[in-house]
């Protein structure tokens, strides 16, 4: 029988280095694997950990059809969830990814021990939780170089600062110094569509004895899918006679990703017996692109349609030599009735005539509406350099590195409305990117006592640095061209302002913005027996922009007999306002209660932001607490059970959509928004609510053979609940001058940050081995959740129901060097819930259904092993 004792005399060993054991995958999820995050002292396994600990190996990937990091780690940690995300701006790019329940935001990367920097994108449309986040992009990150992911759920702010407030996922590269491989995936959707092909490959060099290099590149393209239905308003077109709507006029799905190529090295030399320097980085970029939301040819206002002088809508005609000049253009009506059948209609779409000529309207280029087509170019790359050693007995680890995120957007079968027939249909509205830089130096040792078995002493020093660029766009983009305002004639037309979908960032918009952070730490674990260890942190961190906080951490493990422990821990964390939320100017089109429409997001300083109650950011703080068992019988039987609780106070996110008075357009106007008149509502980033979130997690690992077949069961669960304790008031004025006090967050948006993500998932994985074959399997539940449906807030309330999935995949060894392998995820192509409200924009299931909405995937893989 194995003990789940740590011996003291192990804690003199360098945490930079393992023992040749532990370096080697023996194929199955045994406890020989280790972690180094979540300590400073010698790294553990998921048994001896005084906190909830996944360790997830290549083997853990197993029987998955993608190669995407963020989609495999989803899918073996039930407490992380990954929503697609069709239709939500840059959020469809970047999807955020949420741990225990908390924002994409509240989440820290480390790779190989060090802070990974946050992406550009920043969730404007977020599906409720993630609202307003701005958190790290896992995709970038090549699966082919990861030799294992530890996943630290727990708090860690104490002990890694910023973000750890639901926990830590470090990355630890390959240190394989000879062997590598080269893979190939295909495979596509049962219904025929979202093909995609996969290229992998890893090869590792010795230099001499001194050290190892090792490097992954990784290549992918995806075609796009559609679950889509016809939009009800579009078929009403298609009925009065418009033949010129597309089928679906929208498309749910995933989207179509041109290209994406990730990268990695990992490098380690020895300098000496006691020093060796070590660099680490990775360099990725990916063009992806989507859809928007169907412009109606008959009611998108500004582009098709206008109301500013009529009740009843007219068609939008651009009087080209100007209005009461020249040549008069007729008024037409809007009605249900087609209006590409009237008279009217016909002769201003005649340019064959003096009137045609001179009348000009969108729909003679699109006669059945349009959907702009969303996309972007991004770029992502981080190094770092470094040195680490030994000095009487005094471990110490010195590196700086550097991180970049960037974002350069697409728009294109869209039109500047205002440029009227001189508008471009293709756009580049901007871009965005974050920078950071850090500089590390960590020192620790093991001490022994009279007091203690062993104290384990760390303390460091970290200064970083970050900036937000957002770039403007195009001059097409966001030009106010004459047929929204004539200076000349003191008359607008009444078209919309900028490239339609996602106008480009202004100048007035663009910046550069800046901070710095240092921070110092203390981490000591003492060894009070060899049956009960005691773990204390501390961190001090001043920020540029706002001050100082201080956090602590408290963690103990108690060993109740060879085959029980207990572990707990209690600390309090913080997450800082980024440099972009506190910067970021936006103008996206979104659904509300009243349809689509136009919504700025503005920064808390804002003139507008501050009138509509907006106050300076400040920093997110939590108080987290865990309690749990470990019970191991054998390292072939042994389970963990942990519960948790997360209070976290003055949430970062970005309020509910606010309707704007008159004054606040002309104030926007004022500021340089020419085209504020058409902005319904807008948002700011403000520290909104308080929330608790609780919950259990249970893991369960089984290994036994059966005759010749040799099987290794995983049983993964979790629970989660999040309840919004807290909301802030505003004071609103109403039209009799009485001052109000209301939320800005809305009854649906609270309901989707309680339970837009499944409260239960769990999942069931068992690898059979049988000579040169392999068979997995992997049962998948997600329990019911709630979704607003287009986040509209507009009584399109969805609850769908529980959901069980299963994936397959049988392996075969061919030979030495050659593996082929057959799978398919959701094999029996389970759908979530048909959506109530399909055809309110056309999408046949609820988007953010936790399991995704593509159905069935069959792929093939082909590895070619090296020695």
């Amino acid at each position: 029988m194995l003990s789940v004792k740590t011996k003291p005399v192990q804690l003199a060993q360098n945490t930079s280095e393992q023992p040749d054991a532990v370096q080697q995958d023996e194929g199955h999820y045994g406890l020989e694997r280790i972690a180094v995050v979540g300590t400073r002292n010698t790294p553990r396994s998921v048994t001896d950990s005084s906190v909830p600990l996944d360790i997830v190996s290549e083997k853990g990937f197993a029987a998955q059809e993608s190669g995407d990091v963020l989609t495999m780690l989803s899918v073996v940690v039930p407490s992380l969830n990954v929503n697609d995300q069709p239709i939500n701006d840059a959020t469809s790019l970047v999807r955020p990814a949420n741990l225990r329940g908390m924002a994409s935001d509240h989440t820290l990367l480390l790779i190989n021990g060090k802070r990974r920097h946050r992406s550009a994108a920043i969730t404007f449309l977020g599906g409720g939780l993630s609202d307003g986040a701005q958190g790290p992009d896992i995709s970038v990150l090549p699966g082919a170089a990861m030799k294992q992911v530890e996943v630290l759920r727990d708090g860690a702010a104490a002990q890694y600062g910023s973000d750890a407030i639901a926990g830590v996922i470090n990355f630890v590269l390959k240190d394989e110094a000879q062997a590598g491989y080269f893979k190939v995936k295909a495979g596509e959707y049962y219904e025929g569509d979202g093909q995609s092909i996969q290229f992998q490959a890893n090869k590792g060099f010795r230099f001499n004895d001194e050290g190892f290099i090792n490097l992954t590149a990784e290549y992918r393209q995806q075609q796009a899918t559609s679950r889509s239905v016809q939009r009800t308003d579009a078929q009403q077109l298609f009925e009065k006679g418009n033949r010129f709507v597309h089928d679906p006029a929208q498309t749910w799905g995933a989207l179509d990703v041109e290209y994406d190529v990730k990268t990695a090295i990992n490098a380690k030399h020895s300098l000496s017996d006691n020093v060796e320097a070590y660099m680490f980085g990775n360099a990725a970029k990916r063009k992806i692109k989507g859809g928007f939301y169907f412009r109606h040819p008959q009611t998108r206002d500004g582009v098709f349609s206008d109301t500013t002088l009529t009740q009843t809508p007219t068609l939008l005609i651009a009087d080209l030599d100007g209005l009461n000049k020249g040549i008069e253009c007729p008024q037409i009506m809007l009605s249900e009735a087609n209006v590409l059948e009237q008279a009217d209609y016909k002769l201003i779409a005649d340019n064959s005539t003096a009137v045609g000529r001179n009348c000009f309207a969108f729909n003679e280029w699109f006669p059945g509406g349009f959907t702009p087509e969303f996309g972007g170019t991004i770029k992502d790359a981080s190094t770092f350099f470094g040195f680490s050693g030994e000095i009487d007995h005094w471990l110490w680890d010195a590196s700086a590195g550097v991180g970049y995120s960037g974002i350069d957007y697409t728009l294109n079968k869209t039109v500047n409305p205002s440029l009227g027939p001189e508008s471009p249909t293709a756009f580049r509205p901007g871009g965005v990117s974050q920078i950071e830089r850090t500089i590390n130096l960590d020192i620790s040792k093991s001490i022994e006592t009279a007091v203690a078995e062993a104290v384990n002493v760390a303390f460091g020093f970290e200064w970083r640095a970050e900036s937000y660029h957002q770039r403007a766009g195009d001059e097409a983009s966001w030009q106010a061209g004459p047929f929204a305002y004539n200076p000349a004639s003191g008359f607008s037309q009444g078209f919309s302002v900028g490239s339609n979908g996602f106008p480009g960032y202004q100048p007035v918009s663009s910046g550069h913005w800046t901070r710095h952070n240092w921070a110092m730490y203390s981490d000591s674990e003492i060894f009070i027996t060899d049956t009960w260890e005691l773990g204390i942190a501390a961190r001090i961190e001043n920020f540029s922009d706002f001050g100082s906080t201080f956090d602590g951490k408290i963690s103990s493990r108690l060993e109740l007999n060879d085959y029980l422990a207990l572990r707990g821990s209690a600390s309090t964390g913080f997450k800082a306002p980024t440099v972009g939320q506190s910067n970021v100017i936006n103008v996206t089109t979104a659904y509300s209660a009243n349809g689509l429409e136009d919504q700025a997001t503005l920064p808390p300083t804002d003139a507008i932001s501050i009138q509509l109650g907006a106050t300076p950011l400040t920093p997110e703080e939590s108080v987290n607490t865990s309690v749990g068992l470990v019970a191991m019988y054998n390292e072939q039987l042994y389970l963990t059970l942990d519960y948790f609780n997360i209070r976290l106070n003055d949430r970062i996110s970005t309020t509910s959509a606010i309707t704007l008075t008159q004054a606040d357009i002309d104030a926007l106007v004022a500021q340089g928004y020419p085209d504020a008149d058409r902005y319904q509502s807008a948002k700011f980033f403000t520290n909104d609510f308080d929330t608790e979130t609780q919950g259990i997690d249970l893991v369960v690992h089984y290994a036994f053979d059966f005759n010749a077949i040799t099987n290794q069961m995983i049983f993964a669960y979790n629970w989660t609940d999040t309840q919004v304790a807290r909301v802030n008031q505003y004071p609103r004025e109403r039209e009799n001058g009485q001052i109000v006090y209301e939320p800005n967050l809305t009854e649906a948006r609270i309901r989707m940050l309680e339970d837009n993500l499944p409260a239960h998932r769990a999942n069931l994985t068992l690898l059979q081995t049988l000579q040169e074959w392999e068979v997995t399997w992997r049962a998948n539940y997600y329990s019911s959740f709630y979704e607003d449906h287009l986040d509209a807030s507009a009584g399109m309330d969805i609850y769908a129901g529980s959901i069980v999935t299963m994936d397959v995949e049988v392996g075969w060894q061919i030979n030495k060097h050659l593996h082929a392998a057959v799978g398919a995820k959701n094999v029996f192509d389970t759908r979530p819930d048909v959506n109530p409200y399909k055809g309110a924009v056309g999408a046949l299931y609820p988007p953010t259904a936790p399991n995704g909405i593509g159905g069935g995937f069959y792929y093939l893989q082909l590895t070619y092993q090296t020695e």
